[in-house]
This record gives C-alpha cells, structure tokens and sequence, in this order.
C-alpha cells in the first residue's frame, strides 16, 4: 500500500530543542508510529486543500483523495449529530484555518462514496512555519460510529477497534528524508490523542514516551513513567505469568501482539484494556522498538458482564416458572378429577331423581369440569415443550402425518374429509413435539371445517429461504417449507398473528371448543426448532399454515 506522508514546516520554540534531538535519533519511531495509528490524520496547506494522510484516514474516508485536489475532507458529504448538512467550508478544519486557532464541534455525521455514514469528531490544529505565518493544518479524526453501533455488532467493532496498520519497511525508507522535517508535527499529533494511550517501547519494553491518553487511561505524569518497564500496568497474577513479556515476545516474532484483559491505573484501580504491540524495524528490518496502543473499554465490558449475569438470572428463574407450572397443574388434576367424579356420579344415578333445574346445574358443572382438565392438559403439554433437555434426532414427517390421521380417523370418518398429503422430508427434531404440532393444525382443520361442504385438507412440501425478520436462522439457510391448506371456515387476514398468542380464540367457544392454546403451543415447538410458522386465511374460504423447519444435517 502506498502512504501519502505527513511533511512540511512547523515552528514551535517550546519543543524546538527536544525535537532535534528527537529527529535525529528517534525519526523511525516517529515516522512508524504515525503509520500505524488507529486513528486518521490528515494535513492541509493554508487553503484547505489535502496535503497527506495516513492509512486510517484512507479506510475512515472510504477513498484515497488527491493531495492538492480535495479540499478540507476526503469524505462525501459533513452532517451535523441531527442530519442538518454541514457544508464542507464551515467545518472545524476550515474554520481553524479561517481563524488562526483550534476549532472544534460536537459529533459530526459524515458520508463515504458508498453512502455510508460513519459518526466522527474532528480535531484541527493550526500549522505555523517559522516566521510564524499561518502554513496549514493538521486534523485528527476520531471516529465513534463504533460506540453508537447496538450490541448486536459489538463483537465486530471490537475487531474493528483491535485492528491496525502495519508500517513496511520499504515505506519506511522512502518517506525517512520527509519524516525529519514532520517530526515536530507528528509529536504534537501523538500528544492531543486522549482516547487511545499511545506508547514507545524499546526492545526490552522500557517506555520511552507518553501522550496525554497514557496520562488520561493510566494515571502517571510521564516523568513518573517514562524509563520504568510497561509490566508496571500488569496485575501481579500477570506479571506472575509473565504475560508482558510474553506479548513482547510474539510482537518480536510475528510483527503484532493483540491482548484484552485487566490493567492496573496508577492509584491502584482497574480498568478494562485492549492493546496492540508492533514491532518497529530500522532500514535494515532489525527491530528498533516498539509501539503500543491502549483503550480503555472498561464500560463495555461492564456492560457485557452485566447482560450477562441478567441472562443467566432470567434464565433460571425461567427454569423455575417452568418447573413450578408444572407442578402446580399436576396438583389440579388430581381434585378436579375428583369433582368431575362426583358429579357424574349424581347425575348418573337416576334413583335420585333430581329436579331438572339441579340436574341442569350439575351438567353445567361437569362440562365447566371437562373444560378445566382440557385446559391443565393443554397447558402441561406447553409446558413440557419448554423444557430443557429435550433430545433432537431424525424424524420422518411421512411417519408422523400418518400416526396423525390414524388420531383423528374417528372424525375424518364422520365428515368424510379428504387428506392429500404430498412426500413429506426427514427433518432433524423432537418427535414428540413435531407430532404435537401436526395434530394441532390438522386437528385445527378437520375442526374449523365448513359445514356446508367436506373438509378438504392438502399437505405439501417445498424447500425455501427464511422470508422475514423473525427467522431464528441466517437469511441463507435453507428451510423445509411445510403447507397445510384447508378449505374451512378461514378467519379475517388482520387477525393472521393474533392467533397465535395464548388463550385467543376467534370463533364461537360453544361451537367450536377448545383452550385457546393449541396454535400458542404449534408456535413455541417451531422456535424450539429454530423455525417459523406463518398463517393466512380469508373467512369462508379456508385457512393456511405455512411452517418452516430448518433443513440441516444431512436431511
């Protein structure tokens, strides 16, 4: 990759001793240090056109700008947090320029070619030569499109974040004439970054610099740091382990140590870092040194282990609901059973002649019974699909379409109903529950059928791609998609999700009985799964499920 530099004269009497010395013994520091930043860097001359960059600003930008050709940024378009556009000439590196000093704005929106947007912090600075003209402009761009990103995409940010720019040794020796003249530039640069605490090492990890993000992250000035070993941030378990050393070492042999773990601040408290170590190499490709880069992500963390602990608590006491619920319906049965005993016992016993009007209650009372025991039933079997434990293993849907009609013969019988059912696939499942489902929509259809013709149901098979949002699996993975069609009493097309929630029922209870739960129930066996059940229908004309099951392991 070619590497633009940053060059130019800048004039600075406090630092103009320090930085002699500095360029002419630690310009390959300097000069690597700048290339493998994590962050993008930019120069202007006085009229805001582009001078040189790093690799960062290139990735952050999207583009490669023509130096001299664009003029105060390389991305598309500026926004201000709210969307309101930010024209190019009134953002804080033009007004740096305009006014002779350090402009700076709240968060910014800016756009790449691609129309991405990134969400940025722009830190100018004025150059001045030595006569203490106005020269031009050095901006660090800080990008928190990461930090704003959801959870979802933490785990690639942090890649993202982790991720740096290898300096190359060829580059190094091209750009060596132009880094001593820049030299005071790049220290200034590397001394305004606060988020990132920004490191030279030597060979045995001695630090030779700290920034201000080193004195923000860890806590010493830099004269109480600087010639003290980097260990020094290490808990004891760590240096124990030998862990810096360690990192220094594999930086050494493979150019980049990557490391996240616990760091230890100056007055003893701890934060959650991740580092990069690069191997610094001279013009013969001996390693010089050492660059380190450290941010704190310590509120990340917190929150990870946060969501964590409120995962493994929600789950468990889940467990518990579930356990509980089941217990508690066992109990029921037993007295309910017993007063649906007595009561038909009564009303089985003509000796007593009961008056119609009491006959009439307890009739009432033992149906109110049966509905009850219906109800317990239905609400162990939910319960049971939700417990852990479960064994998944080849199941033929064939097989269990079958044992399904063979159930409900009685009433195919009765309504002379037809079941044309189409090869069905093996799918990988729980066989008790695929067969609950399949009773339900079929029982469903052979019940909500029309009276005035004979029920007519088609099962049928195709395979498919998840279609919406609520698929557990990855949009690519294929599906079985299972159809049953009937041509029943239907249902209005508004309420295609609402059947599905508990206890919800659309047609008459006297007519049509049943708890409610049935559909509830087909839903939480499809998501044990990893699939998704979907239903339309039209009133009069008949209803449709279609399920799909994932098509895995061979089946």
């Amino acid at each position: 990759m070619e590497i633009t530099p940053l060059n130019g004269p800048v004039h600075d009497d406090a630092f103009s001793g320090e930085l002699k010395y500095i360029a002419g013994e630690n310009a390959a520091y300097y000069q690597q240090l700048i290339q493998t930043l994590p962050v993008a860097v930019y120069s202007t001359d006085v009229h805001g056109y582009i001078t040189s960059y790093n690799p960062a600003a290139v990735t952050l930008w999207g583009r490669r700008p023509e130096p001299g050709k664009d003029r105060w940024t390389g991305f598309q378009k500026l926004y201000f947090a709210d969307g309101a556009f930010l024209p190019a000439e009134n953002s804080p590196l033009a007004l740096t320029l305009k006014e002779g000093h350090a402009v700076t704005l709240d968060l910014l929106m800016a756009e790449q070619p691609d129309g991405k947007k990134r969400y940025i912090k722009m830190h100018p600075r004025p150059v001045f030569d030595s006569t203490g003209n106005l020269s031009g402009a050095i901006n660090v761009l800080i990008d928190f499109t990461d930090v704003l990103r959801s959870e979802q995409e933490l785990k690639e940010n942090e890649r993202k974040l982790r991720m740096t720019t290898e300096a190359q040794a060829a580059e190094i020796r091209r750009w060596n004439d132009e880094l001593r003249k820049a030299e005071e530039r790049h220290h200034k640069l590397i001394e305004e970054v606060e988020d990132y605490a920004i490191l030279l090492l030597n060979r045995e990890g001695i630090i030779q610099n700290w920034n201000k993000g080193a004195e923000k992250i860890k806590g010493y000035k830099e004269h109480e740091i600087v010639g003290r070993h980097f260990r020094i941030f290490y808990q004891p378990e760590d240096q124990q382990k030998r862990v810096p050393e360690s990192l220094i070492e594999q930086a050494a042999k493979t150019g980049k140590a990557l490391h996240e773990g616990w760091r230890v601040r100056k007055d003893g408290t701890r934060f959650w870092g991740s580092i990069v170590i690069t191997a610094l190499h001279d013009a013969d490709n001996n390693i010089i040194g050492f660059s380190k880069v450290t941010r704190d992500l310590t509120e990340r963390k917190n929150a990870e282990d946060e969501t964590r602990r409120h995962a493994q608590l929600l789950e468990a006491q889940n467990s518990e609901l579930r356990h509980f619920t089941y217990a508690a319906a066992h109990d029921i049965k037993e007295p309910l059973r017993k007063v649906l005993f007595y009561t038909t016992t009564v009303l089985d016993n003509d000796t007593l002649q009961l008056p119609e009007k009491e006959r009439n209650y307890l009739k009432r009372a033992a149906d109110a019974s049966r509905r009850m025991q219906r109800l317990i039933e239905d609400l162990l079997t939910y319960t049971k699909s939700t417990l852990d434990g479960a064994i998944f293993e080849p199941v033929d849907l064939n097989t269990i379409l079958d044992e399904v009609k063979t159930l409900h013969q009685e009433t195919i019988d009765q309504t002379q109903a037809v079941l044309e059912i189409k090869p069905l696939p093996h799918i990988w499942g729980i066989p008790f529950q695929v067969r609950q489902l399949f009773d339900n929509v079929v029982g469903n259809a052979l019940k909500y059928h029309h009276s005035s013709r004979r029920p007519h149901i088609q099962v049928s098979c195709e395979t498919a791609r998840a279609v919406a949002a609520d698929a557990v699996s990855q949009a690519s993975q294929l599906f079985h998609k299972i159809s049953i069609q009937d041509n029943g009493i239907g249902f209005e097309p508004e309420h295609a999700e609402k059947i599905f929630e508990m206890f919800e029922r659309l047609h008459n209870r006297d007519s049509y009985p049943g708890t409610g739960i049935g559909l509830s129930l087909c839903k939480k066996i499809v998501q044990n799964h990893k699939g998704t059940i979907y239903a339309s229908g039209k009133t009069g004309e008949g209803a449709r499920f279609d399920i799909y099951l994932p098509a895995e392991n061979g089946y």
